[in-house]
């Protein structure tokens, strides 16, 4: 076994033994792309979305070393015309860029130590091929033993871009890297050597000063994953039957890690947080353990125009329009919103609607730690995050004088949201004011509920011992009229269904807030009433 070739299939052996689901439909997607013009596959998401696994996976089913059909025999896989075309047939290279930022970091040499460590591994590969004094570079050697066996090989590099992510853009490192995987993949001497490639990290191929760095890739991405959507987390109906099995409640499930909506695939679960709570009997953030806050906040500071309204817009649960062609794909260069906007759908702190060419804030976890980047940043918007705790609060306890006043001061300090904004602009005011109360809360905008639609509802989550909020707004009228519009139409029985299907709320009680806004002195008047379920 080496240590870049011949590996094996221990690692991908090792998953089958833990709680697995079934993505080996990728390998069929990969092997319809052996030999062809569409051979190098470059496939990126977020951290912790299953990119090593993946890896491991293709490398596991191609490895000549290993007999890998036990593994296989009961997949996905095992039904498809290729399968035995292609099982164990390839002498396969794995490549973990990751290996050597860790250790080499400052070298800026780095790229000449993992070229040499990987001749070095691949000459034990094949005795008696490659002289003792070869001094040419690893292509070279690829190549000759091509010549020398016919062999072709199948090379997976994990993180590819990680040498993008650690060095500066106009580093001699950068320039050293690129060269190197044109050299590697770009040239017309790659036809015989590689029957497939399959690169895999967080962002696409850099664009390298005018130019996609290697042009010949097929990408696929979050904002462009074409047909490997399934494969880039969990579906909800693979988390539903890890549910049952599990016996865990898909709900709160959903609630915490679904929302990311990628290609075709309209409801993904980002899959090692999952996991996580499959393990641990229970819902939390474990972003804490793989994400890039420090990142995020550096990203958030930079204030772009329109940005701070953008995330406190998407913080109270809307959306925001964002052109993704203009990224370069690398982190270190970021010079506009909709560039801050992409990095953060790469990294995973924001969902993308290709049709809609939105972003927004996909689940309960994400907007937790999308607060806490906030909070950590130097924008005032983390008073805004407090004002609403505060508010809800002074609401719970029935202070309808408070509610009318806060809802003043947040209707003057968002009035450049609201110029952007196509929603009911005094819906869009509440929501921002409740912005914390998603942290206990779903929040539904205009929830039908039979007669009509509730202008806003907060269900309190599951384990969450409080009532319901149900909020009514008038324009010119009286708050009174609100509330008897919530009792004429009827709201809080739709509202009691909701509460059925959660654990119950304090005494079962729904909060009736009726509010009204005068247009001439530009007021907010409240009125709160209590009912029962």
């Amino acid at each position: 076994m080496g240590t870049y070739i011949d590996k094996g299939n221990l690692s991908f052996s090792q998953a089958l033994n833990s709680t697995y689901v079934d993505k080996s439909g990728l390998i069929s997607v990969v092997n319809g792309t052996l030999f062809t013009e569409q051979r190098r596959s470059c496939v990126t998401r977020s951290r912790r979305f299953g990119k090593s696994m993946a890896a491991n996976m293709l490398c596991a089913y191609y490895d000549r070393s290993c007999d890998s059909r036990s593994l296989f025999e009961n997949l996905e896989i095992a039904k498809d015309p290729t399968f035995e075309k292609y099982l164990n047939k390839f002498p396969v290279i794995k490549l973990d860029i990751t290996d050597f930022t860790s250790i080499h970091k400052d070298e800026p040499n780095i790229i000449d130590i993992m070229q040499e460590e990987l001749k070095a591994d691949v000459k034990k590969a094949y005795p008696g091929i490659i002289p003792d004094d070869f001094n040419k570079d690893f292509m070279e050697m690829l190549i000759m033993i091509n010549q020398a066996t016919g062999d072709s090989f199948i090379m997976v590099i994990d993180e590819w871009d990680a040498i993008c992510r650690e060095f500066e853009p106009e580093s001699k490192v950068m320039d050293s890297y690129v060269n190197w995987l044109r050299r590697m993949f770009k040239g017309g001497s790659t036809l015989q050597v590689f029957a497939g490639v399959y690169m895999t990290g967080i962002l696409p191929i850099k664009k390298y000063k005018t130019e996609s760095a290697l042009n010949n890739f097929e990408e696929y991405s979050v904002t462009s994953p074409m047909g490997m959507a399934r494969y880039f987390g969990f579906t909800r109906k693979e988390v539903k039957t890890l549910c049952e099995e599990k016996q865990c409640d898909f709900k709160e499930m959903q609630q915490w890690y679904d929302g990311y909506t990628i290609g075709n695939e309209p409801s993904i679960f980002n899959p090692n947080s999952v996991m996580m709570a499959l393990r641990g009997g229970y819902c939390r953030s474990f972003w804490a353990k793989t994400g890039a806050l420090e990142q995020v906040t550096t990203y958030i500071e930079m204030n772009f125009e329109g940005l701070k309204d953008d995330i406190i817009y998407m913080l109270s649960g809307g959306r925001c329009d964002v052109d993704t062609t203009s990224f370069c794909n690398d982190m270190n260069i970021v010079k506009s919103k909709d560039e801050v906007l992409t990095v953060l759908i790469h990294l995973g702190y924001l969902a993308y609607d290709f049709e809609a060419e939105e972003c927004y804030i996909p689940n309960y976890e994400v907007r937790r730690e999308m607060e806490n980047a906030v909070k950590s940043s130097g924008w005032k918007i983390a008073s805004v995050i407090c004002s609403s705790k505060k508010l809800l609060k002074e609401t719970l306890l029935e202070n309808a004088d408070y509610v009318a006043e806060t809802i003043d001061r947040a209707h003057d300090e968002n009035t450049s949201i609201l110029s952007y904004n196509n929603e009911n602009s005094l819906a869009c005011v509440l929501t921002i004011a409740y912005i914390y109360a998603q942290n206990d809360y779903i929040v539904h905008r205009e929830l039908a509920t039979g007669k009509g639609f509730a202008d806003l509802v907060l269900i309190p989550r599951r384990n969450i011992d409080k009532p319901a909020i149900l909020l009514e707004l008038k324009y010119n009228n009286d708050a009174d009229s609100a509330i008897q519009q919530i009792k004429r139409q009827n709201y809080p029985t739709k509202v009691s269904e909701y509460l059925n299907s959660t654990s119950s709320p304090e005494s079962g009680k729904i909060l009736l807030v009726g509010i009204n806004y005068d247009k001439k002195n530009k007021k907010h008047t409240c009125k709160i009433e209590i009912l029962n379920k």
